[in-house]
């Protein structure tokens, strides 16, 4: 009777096994059995994570400050926040379609196209139409490289899980707090420095969403790494639309000051 019951038992959990795996489509794989990132993709500003009964949640446009706000190691504040100034090209250089560059492009609520090849994947964003070029054969970055707005990404597999490793970035405003107060009382604008090392985790959760994990790394500002947890939505008939940002930009010669935005 014992058998009946635990035959009964183990035929009854392999069932809703199999009716689960039905009702999740089996994620999509390149011929080498690497999982398919290819797709337009809306990226973690359109489906940030916030959980139940979170009134108090940050904009998904930008990192949460409760998760760093403890990890300054000593002058890293310094090093942080700069002074706001009243010039764009320091303060928000975007409002004067300067880059924005990496990584905080990657929480500005446009999509992104994936386009992968066997040994690349290329990264297409509908924001000022930047992109990214990233080896996915585990190769070591370059000995002398040129500091970017969007650095040097290399990648590679672990599993099914790809890690791409990006350094060489300017020192350059922060997708992080929003302008706060030094402890003078004067204006401050987040910004990283040339030291950052950022690492990114994607993984298939099913055939159209995406685990993105993404580790800050600023040694020149923080005691230790942090990451954030965000997903990424497939949209199969999305398409990349035009970007043109000089359209918007009423500054004479490019000299821009805060007025001249609130026009």
């Amino acid at each position: 009777m014992r058998n009946f019951w635990l035959v009964l038992f183990l035929t009854a959990v392999g069932a809703i096994f199999t009716l689960a795996a039905a009702q999740s489509p089996a994620i999509r794989r390149m011929p080498d059995g690497k999982p398919d990132f290819t797709g337009v993709w809306a990226g973690p500003a359109f489906s940030h994570k916030v959980g139940p009964g979170d009134t108090d949640a940050p904009s998904p446009t930008r990192f949460n400050p409760k998760i760093y706000a403890d990890l300054f190691r000593p002058g890293g504040k310094d090093v942080f926040y700069h002074k706001w100034t009243g010039d764009l090209r320091h303060d928000d250089p975007q409002a004067l379609c300067l880059p924005v560059g990496f990584p905080r492009i990657i929480l500005s609520p446009y999509s992104q196209q994936w386009i992968q090849t066997p040994g690349n994947i290329v990264v297409l964003y509908e924001y000022m139409h930047f992109f990214r070029v990233i080896p996915t054969d585990g190769r070591p970055h370059p000995r002398d490289l040129e500091m970017t707005w969007m650095g040097d990404s290399v990648g590679r597999w672990e599993g099914d899980t790809l890690v791409i490793d990006t350094i060489g970035l300017k020192e350059w405003p922060f997708a992080g707090d929003e302008p706060g107060k030094d402890d003078s009382g004067g204006k401050t604008v987040p910004y990283h420095s040339d030291a950052l090392h950022v690492i990114e985790r994607l993984r298939h959760i099913d055939a159209t969403t995406v685990s993105y994990q993404i580790t800050i790394d600023d040694p020149k500002i923080f005691t230790k790494p942090w990451s954030q947890d965000f997903q990424m939505k497939l949209h199969p008939t999305w398409k990349l639309f035009e970007f043109v940002c000089e359209e918007n930009n009423r500054c004479e010669a490019g000299k821009c000051v805060t007025s001249d935005v609130q026009k």
